[in-house]
């Protein structure tokens, strides 16, 4: 069916949810070898008790529905590269979606979900403090580099997570664009031809 043994248990046992959606319906059907008609359901569904309701709230993330007390936060198709760089095209094509608890994004990232985007790193720039295949989630919200930080940004030659800061007094305003690895010089550029695309909040690695 595509669902875990305790799904089925809390439908079972707590009600939750209090029909199996037609397509769950038919799925089990086929596995039991049995016609649908005879899971579906008929009786008056089992009153909800606080567990169940809970149950539900959590269940629901499976069918891509709302869920209580998180939101949804786009994961981008495009590596954000901090090496070479890597094309703009497809910036905002989403490739899936996270379910991020909203208290974690208003007290750690300090952030509006809608601002919200998570893509992954590509390349050695940023290493050891990014490495390659690390998810990090950018704040679109922030794109002035004051105070520095790292933000992911077009650089005129492709998508980069790089180190950024003002240099003061600079006439016009220029951007000092820095790698954490050594191998990868430091440059500049006017901040009229850099697009800040966010700043980075986070950062997740897979070990």
């Amino acid at each position: 069916m595509g669902r875990n043994a305790a799904y089925i248990h809390q439908y079972l046992y707590r009600g939750s949810p209090k029909v199996l959606s037609e397509d769950d319906r038919i799925a089990l059907a086929e596995h039991l070898g049995i016609d649908e008609n005879e899971v579906r359901h008929q009786a008056q569904p089992c009153p909800q008790t606080r567990s169940s309701r809970r149950a539900r709230r959590v269940a629901s993330a499976t069918d891509d529905g709302p869920l209580e007390g998180f939101s949804k936060i786009a994961e981008i198709d495009v590596r954000a590269s901090a090496g070479p760089g890597a094309l703009l095209d497809g910036f905002e094509e989403t490739k899936d979606v996270w379910y991020i608890p909203d208290a974690m994004i208003r007290h750690e990232f300090r952030a509006r979900a809608g601002d919200l985007r998570i893509i992954t790193i590509d390349g050695d720039s940023m290493g050891p403090e990014l490495s390659s295949g690390d998810r990090i989630m950018v704040d679109t919200s922030q794109r002035v580099p004051v105070p520095p930080g790292i933000f992911v940004i077009w650089d005129g030659m492709g998508i980069v997570a790089k180190r950024i800061e003002h240099i003061l007094s600079s006439d016009p305003p220029k951007l000092r664009i820095m790698s954490v690895n050594p191998d990868y010089e430091t440059y500049e550029r006017d901040a009229e031809e850099v697009n800040v695309i966010g700043g980075v909040v986070w950062s997740a690695r897979r070990h």
